[in-house]
């Protein structure tokens, strides 16, 4: 089946400005008036939409290395998604100018005083950690325009060639971006409390970055096939790939999230525990409980059955669901060092606006220059013959 390239309307440019203009403007005014608390907002965006971007750029890479064609169809959509992760970076500029303000063992005073964070000063230190955020954002973006100028190229070329070429570079890119994902969830999550520890952190936080990935992929392809943009081909197996995978991510990451909890639990050492236990205290408990079903029971429940990962209307509401739900997590994992107590209010509304208008307009322009379908890949006509 031929594919017919096809302008997506106005209204959506339109909603990424809204959604971008409305955020900036909660951001602004929420900076004014309590910087502290909106830079803890900063760094709940800032983890947030490097996890949709580097996401988005993992399914490329895990289509490429697994050798999948159900999903060729709408890589190109998450290639687009992907497009946005050069700009987490804006997103780490006021943070960088704020660290004093976040972080304590930015002060030298306290590290000295301090005999672990002595210990840990070689990694924990401004120059090291401004260094490690700017240099995984740039080195994933490599992977990311090395990715897409040989899928575009293909696009005229048909060289099958340069597929086996992306193969050898997913290969590459899977253990650097989860050293790198790892080394942005120490630096800007568990560093916040540097005396805690965990070693199974960084795969907490890699397996949410692949559901939030894929949460936005799915709503995305789904939509742009219900609405025309792809090429015709399109079934409900391909759907029901997206929500088996999708159902799958959210069982890994519960499992590792309560392998966190359960060791720590059972260890029961202050340095570990004291962790959960500011998540148990001043109300915090019931985000901590809430957590649970909105993280896990939720979705696990609204993806079981074997027609709901089929059906694009339940796809659609769990995808944005867990997106929120993504966010929610990061509330819960940052916010706790910031106060004892539960707060929420328009303070916590701009970033995430900002994120989703943001991924939008880059999807958007990506859309004008682009195919949004692979056309040229060896295998998209495998991928649209797929049946289960």
């Amino acid at each position: 089946m031929e594919y017919q390239k096809k302008e997506l309307p106005d209204k959506v440019k339109n909603a990424g400005f809204l959604f971008a203009g409305i955020g900036m403007l909660l951001i602004a005014v929420s900076y004014i008036l309590d910087p502290r608390r909106e830079a803890f907002n900063n760094i709940i965006g800032l983890t947030f939409f490097a996890s949709i971007a580097i996401g988005a750029l993992a399914l490329v890479a895990l289509e490429y290395i697994s050798g999948a064609v159900w999903s060729v169809p709408f890589r190109r959509v998450s290639e687009f998604i992907a497009s946005s992760l050069p700009l987490v970076l804006v997103f780490a500029i006021p943070l960088f100018l704020m660290l004093g303000m976040l972080f304590h063992w930015t002060h030298p005073e306290v590290v000295t005083a301090d005999k672990l964070l002595s210990g840990k000063s070689p990694y924990l230190n401004i120059p090291f950690f401004i260094g490690r955020t700017i240099g995984v954002i740039l080195v994933l973006y490599v992977f990311y325009a090395l990715f897409t100028r040989n899928s575009r190229k293909q696009d005229e070329s048909k060289e099958q060639g340069l597929t086996r070429t992306n193969v050898k570079l997913s290969a590459a890119f899977m253990p650097v971006a989860g050293i790198g994902l790892t080394l942005l969830s120490i630096d800007w999550i568990m560093s916040l409390e540097p005396h805690w520890y965990s070693t199974i952190f960084g795969v907490y936080y890699i397996s949410a970055t692949l559901l939030a990935g894929l949460a936005a992929t799915t709503y995305a392809s789904v939509s742009l096939n219900e609405a025309g943009y792809l090429i015709p081909g399109v079934n409900k197996d391909h759907y029901y790939s997206l929500g088996a995978l999708m159902f799958a991510i959210t069982n890994f990451w519960a499992y590792i999230a309560f392998s966190q909890f359960l060791l720590i639990w059972y260890a029961n050492i202050p340095e570990e525990s004291i962790w959960f236990v500011m998540r148990w205290e001043g109300g915090w408990k019931y985000i901590s409980i809430i957590l649970i079903f909105v993280r896990f029971v939720i979705p696990y429940a609204g993806l079981l059955s074997q027609p709901s990962k089929s059906d694009p209307k339940r796809l659609k509401q769990i995808s944005i669901f867990i997106l929120i739900a993504h966010f929610f997590d990061l509330y819960w994992l940052i916010m706790p060092t910031f106060s004892k107590t539960v707060v929420f209010s328009f303070y916590e509304l701009g970033f995430p606006l900002f994120v989703v208008g943001v991924v939008i307009l880059a999807f958007y322009y990506q859309t004008k220059k682009h195919n949004l379908v692979a056309v040229g890949d060896p295998k998209l006509q495998r991928g649209l013959d797929f049946h289960l």
